[in-house]
């Protein structure tokens, strides 16, 4: 806690992620939208909010006691309730506006039916997540993100699926052909994907798997140093990655011509102005 405070007091901005799976009837969801827009502008939050029947998906940005205000409205006055943030903090807005979108799902595996139906199904928290991959080496460890994220960083011994888009993994899944019987460690930035990657994996025939608790973001939390992490964690807005302190990455910008994180520095012939690219772009 003092570090974050420490951080606080250093940074400008508090950005905030949360998730939480719960049942939100349909003929509300406008509702809630309207309700967070308002809310939001009158804070002067800014951030991504995903809803749907199932749920809701959100990272948000604003001054901390802003942002503090916006929380206590989602699990005070909204149907929300109480959740999990994870907080970090930055010297710019990451941020250029608030947006809520409705969404069949709130993280897209495409298929509706797989929700978790209880909190904290098969979650490891940090320590314990920390302790399997020192000293059980015989279990397996699945980067459930995207590709253009697993090339910012991942777990030492993470298999990375490389996958697009997160629907394709339970193809992947299938393809990587891992023994049932093993035991399985999945992770991905905060957490929600897994909920939904843990369910495809059991209705595959896998039993013995655990997800971090929290993620990516609450092992750098907990964890000093994140020892066996390599690399940064993307994330998704202006600030394109943290490191292993949260703070925001100085190694890596949007590549101007796709989009995808950039590392390469070259000087533009056009403006003259240093741009960094992505080695893909480079090379093409």
């Amino acid at each position: 806690m003092t570090w974050f405070l420490y951080c606080a007091s250093m940074n400008s901005y508090q950005i905030s992620s949360f998730y939480k799976f719960r049942n939100l009837p349909k003929e509300d969801l406008q509702n809630i939208k309207k309700s967070l827009e308002k809310k939001a502008k009158e804070l002067h939050v800014r951030g991504l909010f995903l809803i749907g029947q199932e749920g809701f998906n959100a990272t948000i940005s604003g001054k901390p006691e802003d942002c503090q205000e916006f929380k206590t409205f989602l699990q005070t006055e909204t149907p929300i309730g109480e959740m999990v943030f994870k907080d970090s903090y930055a010297e710019y807005m990451p941020f250029r506006t608030f947006k809520v979108k409705i969404k069949k799902e709130i993280v897209t595996i495409g298929d509706t039916e797989v929700v978790p139906k209880a909190l904290h199904f098969h979650h490891i928290p940090p320590k314990e997540w920390q302790n399997i991959l020192v000293n059980d080496p015989d279990a397996v460890v699945i980067d459930t993100r995207n590709w253009y994220e697993t090339e910012i960083g991942k777990f030492h011994k993470a298999i990375d699926m490389e996958i697009n888009e997160f629907n394709e993994f339970p193809k992947k899944l299938q393809e990587l052909q891992i023994a049932k019987d093993k035991k399985i460690l999945i992770y991905c930035t905060g957490g929600i994907r897994c909920e939904k990657a843990i369910i495809e994996m059991q209705n595959q025939g896998y039993e013995n798997v655990y997800q971090l608790e929290g993620g990516i973001l609450k092992y750098f939390e907990d964890i000093p140093g994140a020892p066996e992490w390599d690399g940064e964690c993307f994330v998704f807005d202006r600030r394109v990655a943290v490191d292993k302190n949260l703070e925001a990455s100085q190694n890596f910008t949007f590549c101007p011509h796709c989009g995808q994180p950039a590392t390469v520095e070259v000087n533009c012939i056009r403006c003259q102005k240093k741009q960094k690219l992505c080695e893909k772009c480079l090379a093409s």
